[in-house]
């Protein structure tokens, strides 16, 4: 009953915030937005990406505490949900992590551990894991590194930099070099032998996979 809660307060949030956002935003900036992920859909970026069945790629990331967390050594104990995000700074991202830390103790109860990856330097890391109150590791993945293993990176265009920067959300400065490269939000469940199970992979950063289908995976392992 708790993860039926939590994604529906996923999707009703994230309905609630576009909602909201093409109430206030001017119509040429939705439109726009509209239209960089259109392309980003077309340039088949997502079907690059690490699929169910594959082997994940190991990694070695610090967290935000300065200790160092490995997939090879969380799988020892059991699956891990391992999902990528775009930063603190995207809406989107700040409502994805906090539905997911909402469903870190049922993730727990299923043997498994949960870990966020961005590109984000550890000082905007340790934010995120503040102000979001993120009872799970936070890792910082350096020019997208990892990300790019897993098929998920992507520039942004000239538009979009145009767009964040009147956003006022300084990528670079957030990440820590010049690349403008992000990675699609990603969210993967990964077994005990690093085979993929759940994969789960949109170029439009609005839409992000609910807790319920974690769970519903997790037990499927469990079971």
């Amino acid at each position: 009953m708790t993860s039926e809660i939590t994604a529906t307060t996923l999707r009703d949030r994230i309905a609630e915030f576009m909602q909201n956002m093409a109430k206030h935003a001017p119509h040429e900036v939705v439109s726009t937005l509209a239209a960089e992920i259109r392309k980003l859909a077309e340039s088949g970026i997502a079907n690059r990406t690490i699929a169910v069945g594959a082997r994940a790629p190991d990694f070695s990331l610090p967290d935000a505490r300065g200790g160092k967390v490995s997939l090879s050594t969380l799988v020892q104990t059991g699956p891990t949900v391992v999902t990528f995000y775009r930063g603190g700074w995207c809406p989107f991202c700040d409502l994805q992590l906090r539905a997911y830390q909402g469903a870190i103790t049922e993730i727990r109860s299923l043997g498994a551990e949960l870990v966020a990856i961005s590109p984000q330097t550890p000082n905007f890391a340790i934010a995120d894991v503040s102000t979001k109150e993120l009872a799970f590791p936070v890792l910082t993945d350096a020019h997208n590194q990892v990300a790019k293993l897993y098929g998920l990176v992507f520039v942004l265009s000239d538009v979009m930099k145009e767009l964040q920067k009147a956003f006022g959300n300084p990528i670079p400065k957030f990440n820590g070099d010049d690349s403008w490269e992000l990675p699609m939000p990603g969210t993967f469940v990964i077994d005990k032998n690093r085979v993929v199970r759940l994969a789960h992979v949109d170029p439009d950063y609005m839409k992000r996979l609910e807790p319920v289908a974690i769970l519903d995976v997790l037990r499927e392992l469990r079971a």
